[in-house]
């Protein structure tokens, strides 16, 4: 479907944040066609939404780190250390249908806050990959790649090189296939060898977490004798294709193994202050050129997959930290969690910002409420949209030039099939879950 959204309040994210007061965006074929200001569009058959000065048009929000669950506040009031052992226990029990229905929940939730595409690291993630093709949602799949003993209740090599060779490029090119591997803690060195040699293979992602939570760190130190980012950079993962998920806590040496290597940090904050990790360094780490882009971790550990949300927090925790009001101002996270996180997962080129000839995975934003006013000049909305905008004010919302939410209701599938699926499966992963809770597995084993 050809169509132009006109008379909105345009934010580009392109390399000069244009924002388009009195703008249009048009979209042909699946890709953008026209974005100026509405007086000098020329309609040519496309269909049009009106925004009568009251919308405002984002390039879709990406969510660069996510793990899909059914078991929102079920692993409350614990620090990551102890609070890895209880999230463990649905990956003991999980079955191919809880994946199924934990995709499809959180990628309907994601998409209605204006995500348009997520990194999920999950289990049975060609079930994932079913649920990303029904919601419509652009997603990078990484399987939760565990291979130390004890742990063999997570992915395994083979089924992620299998995930690779079934799904990579489907769905319309809209999935993508990563190498995922969970913890230090919990794959062998010749995991992180094979992980190298098969991405620079076949030219995919490697995604990986490291330096969450203080105590974290001093166990690795203590049991490999070095820092996580050295180990990492030792055991060949580094490089422009690799995202490594929260790095709270890094030294001056990891920050510049990080910069020199090209890899690129995915941001968690509402997860990591929930979890009680720490702040990360963001500052630093893009004074060093790095690539950052946000992420919420999943409902488990934020209870929220909203990046409006995360937006907010980033900026705030950042101006806290460093005692600098002018720290991480609405501009600076806006693009991270759009061009920065197209960056990060290397998908700048098609996505991330509203320019000529990218996809059209865009967003529309409701300013017409109380918490929005006033809409009299774009410099207040921009602040409006990180500090005061939340995820359901999100009005319409397309991937590749196809509504998948209209008026702020999900267009490709029924919300109460999704939401009467969740609950089903809930209650009977519970169950499996009751029958393991006192046999939790440390993180060290």
């Amino acid at each position: 479907m050809n169509f132009a959204i006109i008379n909105s309040v345009i934010f580009t994210v392109d390399p000069k944040d244009r924002i388009i007061f009195n703008g249009a965006v048009a979209v042909e074929n699946g890709r953008i066609s026209y974005v100026g200001p509405t007086s000098d569009f020329k309609p040519n058959g496309h269909k049009t939404i009106n925004g009568q000065g009251k919308l405002a048009v984002i390039p879709g929000l990406i969510d660069v780190h996510s793990h899909s669950s059914l078991l929102r506040g079920f692993s409350e009031n614990k620090q990551l250390m102890d609070w890895l052992p209880e999230y463990q226990l649905e990956h003991q029990v999980l079955i191919e249908e809880d994946a199924y229905a934990a995709a499809l929940l959180c990628y309907a939730e994601a998409v209605k806050g204006g995500t348009t595409c997520v990194m999920d690291m999950y289990r049975y993630m060609h079930r994932c990959a079913e649920a990303a093709e029904r919601i419509g949602i652009r997603a990078n799949l990484v399987p939760y790649v565990a291979t130390a003993p004890g742990k063999h209740f997570f992915e395994s090599i083979a089924s992620n090189e299998k995930l690779f060779h079934t799904h990579h490029g489907s769905a319309g090119g809209k999935i993508r296939v990563w190498l995922g591997m969970e913890h230090l803690f919990y794959c062998t060195p010749e995991t992180y060898r094979w992980a190298a040699d098969f991405s620079k293979a076949n030219g995919i992602g490697i995604h990986t977490h490291s330096s969450e939570q203080k105590e974290e760190v001093a166990a690795v130190v203590q049991h490999f004798g070095k820092r996580p980012i050295r180990l990492f950079y030792e055991r060949g993962i580094l490089g422009p294709n690799t995202v490594i998920a929260h790095c709270v806590w890094l030294d001056d040496d990891e920050i510049d193994c990080l910069a020199s290597t090209g890899t690129a940090v995915a941001h968690c904050p509402v997860s990591n202050a929930k979890l009680a990790c720490g702040v990360a360094p963001i500052r630093e780490l893009q004074a060093k050129k790095i690539r950052v882009g946000l992420g919420t971790d999943g409902p488990i550990s934020n209870n929220s997959l909203d990046l409006f949300e995360e937006m907010k927090f980033a900026s705030l925790i950042q101006k806290n930290r460093l005692l600098d009001a002018s720290a991480l101002p609405a501009a600076t996270v806006l693009r991270m969690a759009t061009i920065d996180g197209a960056r990060t997962l290397n998908l700048s080129h098609e996505i991330g910002s509203l320019e000529v000839g990218k996809k059209a995975d865009l967003a529309t934003i409701n300013l017409w409420k109380p918490h929005m006013m006033p809409i009299c000049d774009e410099e207040p909305i921009l602040w409006n949209l990180i500090y005061s905008a939340s995820g359901s004010d999100i009005d319409r919302v397309f991937v590749d030039g196809k509504c998948l939410v209209d008026q702020g209701r999900l267009a490709s599938v029924s919300e109460e099939e999704v939401l009467q699926l969740a609950t089903q499966q809930t209650h009977s992963l519970l169950k499996r879950r009751n029958a393991v809770k006192g046999k939790s597995v440390p993180m060290q084993g």
